[in-house]
């Protein structure tokens, strides 16, 4: 797990590439056959036991501890930020051996305004993400949202999670898009970008893989599904079609794009499912969190518990897992 604390951002960044208007425009998804794929993922491949103890242990690495609530307050993303320095109990890691193992989550994600907060405890053991670019509508004005970005960074986030235009994709107007996340990437210095699509509201599926398309060429580090504030989150379907554009975006220019999916995800399953999905899509360099993430709130909690069970044979209460 050392290892795995290590690279979260090992690997070489994503630095973009001009806008190729001909490889978005040849696009074509199959819906159909979208939704069948999707419905295997789970039912052809078993994850039992010890190994699916492995798995899951990877799986809250991988994850971007969240809260995005108007509640927010200093104490309770405080707590958050404890519960991701240590997501899991350690009467419960000593039982599978993994006692010594210094587990964290990937990031803690917040508002602006609850960086310090997180920071004071995480220090520089886990990344600080922070949400930003008029996050979750992205409706405030354009220089406002570059200023937000840059100010995230400033007070000391790593990792920026910023929501793109979606009239730029619903209008086909993709170098606006493309020069949007530019500055955006540019905005973010050092600091990795997550670049928040809002499947959801995007339309056809095929919006999906042509968005992710423009965002990867101006470069972001991870394409993620939702901000978790729509009607419709995160799926497998758009999931898939997500990580195919990241899979061919690899084969045109060999640089790697992170992936994360947000909003809905909050059971161990289908934590397994979504990295089944990317094994078997991408490999094994995306079950690490430097490519890829959950986002999430309540994940954390229904992990913990199967953990438990498979440590004692019984399931815990959930307040035997305690945010904190």
């Amino acid at each position: 797990m050392e290892t795995i604390q290590a690279t979260r951002h090992a690997e070489k960044r994503n630095t973009g590439t001009p806008l190729d208007l001909s490889w978005v425009e040849e696009t074509h998804i199959n819906p159909s056959a979208t939704a069948r794929r999707a419905a295997t993922l789970g039912t052809r491949r078993s994850v039992k036991k010890e190994w699916q103890a492995a798995w899951l242990l990877r799986a809250i690495t991988c994850t971007d501890l969240t809260t995005l609530a108007g509640d927010d307050t200093p104490g309770n993303v405080r707590r958050l930020a404890a519960k991701a320095l240590n997501p899991v109990r350690q009467d419960i890691l000593d039982a599978l051996g993994m006692g010594d193992a210094d587990i964290t989550t990937g990031a803690v994600c917040v508002y602006h305004e609850r960086i310090e907060d997180a920071l004071a405890i995480v220090g520089d053991k886990v990344p600080v993400a922070a949400v930003s670019t008029g996050f979750p509508a992205g409706q405030s004005p354009y220089k406002q949202r570059i200023e937000e970005i840059k100010s995230s960074v400033a007070a000391g986030a790593s990792e920026i999670d910023i929501v793109i235009s979606r009239e730029h994709v619903l209008t086909g107007n993709w170098e606006a898009l493309y020069n949007e996340v530019c500055e955006m990437r540019m905005a973010c210095g050092d600091a990795h970008m997550k670049t928040i699509l809002a499947t959801g509201e995007l339309g056809p599926i095929w919006n999906v893989s042509k968005a992710s398309k423009v965002c990867m060429m101006a470069g972001a580090d991870f394409i993620k599904t939702s901000t978790g504030k729509e009607s419709v989150n995160a799926t497998l379907e758009v999931s898939l079609v997500m990580t195919r554009a990241i899979r061919d975006y690899l084969e045109r220019t060999d640089m790697k794009v992170g992936f994360k999916p947000a909003g809905g995800i909050r059971s161990a399953k289908q934590a397994l499912n979504w990295q089944i999905l990317m094994k078997e899509e991408l490999g094994n360099d995306w079950l690490m969190p430097n490519l890829f993430r959950f986002g999430a709130s309540s994940l954390l909690t229904d992990i913990e518990r199967q953990l438990s069970h498979y440590a004692t044979g019984h399931y815990a209460a959930a307040h035997h897992m305690p945010m904190g």
